[in-house]
């Protein structure tokens, strides 16, 4: 691929302060895109952002949390303000409740990740998809867990949020297939080193699982071919 070939292009990566969001943001920004930096964490998106101009690279850090009702659609705002378009969304960010029974579920815990990786992706599309029909190659790829396909005792909670995003991102590929040009992909990234495996599987030695730039080198270079909308893959080690 061309080291430059998303030159011109502007990407948007949620969750982009730390782990996969972080190492995909880097790595789009390499490949040419001008990547837009969302997350909680200002501290850390500055922190990318640096990273990314130092490199070489453009971004934009935009903080948003994704349960504040209005966060999207200001997000959505600026980017039409400023671009005018949008060829890239990567839906990365997630919440992992508490690894509990599904009697034990925590309702709290459970509506916050409910909103952050269900309604959020709903927000995401609905202000986002207008951008993105301007594009004239654009692309959505969500990240799943393997728990959506394949639930586990005691990973209910975060099993039935990623399944319900699957579906919200396999109807929205079904909707613009022969409408537009927008084309969606699903991607698993399997056991990677980051923040979240760390709180999952404490007693796992992070050097056993793969980094967060091996699913990044992946993604970018996905979203430089021409996959079919619906696509769907797991990034191994092997690759």
């Amino acid at each position: 691929m061309n080291e430059k070939a998303f030159e011109g292009q502007v990407a948007l990566v949620t969750g982009s302060s730390k782990g996969i969001g972080a190492a995909t943001a880097m790595a789009l920004a390499a490949a040419g895109a001008h990547v837009v930096l969302t997350g909680r964490n200002t501290t850390a998106l500055e922190a990318v952002e640096e990273q990314i101009y130092k490199a070489g690279g453009s971004a934009t850090i935009a903080p948003v949390d994704l349960v504040e009702p209005d966060g999207i659609a200001r997000l959505a705002t600026a980017i039409s303000q400023r671009w005018g378009k949008l060829d890239i969304l990567v839906i990365n960010a997630a919440i992992l409740p508490e690894l509990t029974s599904v009697a034990d579920i925590d309702q709290n815990a459970f509506n916050k990740a409910l909103t952050t990786n269900v309604l959020a992706t709903q927000a995401l599309i609905a202000n986002l998809d207008p951008l993105l029909r301007k594009s004239d190659n654009p692309r959505v790829v969500g990240m799943t867990s393997t728990v959506a396909a394949k639930p586990r005792a005691y990973w209910g909670a975060y099993a039935a949020t990623k399944a319900a995003f699957e579906v919200l991102l396999d109807c929205y590929a079904q909707e613009t297939a022969n409408v537009s040009k927008v084309r969606v992909a699903i991607v698993n990234p399997g056991a990677t080193r980051t923040d979240m495996r760390a709180r999952a599987y404490p007693g796992e030695a992070p050097e056993s699982v793969k980094p967060p730039e091996v699913v990044a080198e992946r993604l970018v270079a996905l979203l430089g071919e021409q996959f079919s909308t619906g696509h769907r893959e797991s990034v191994n080690q092997a690759r």
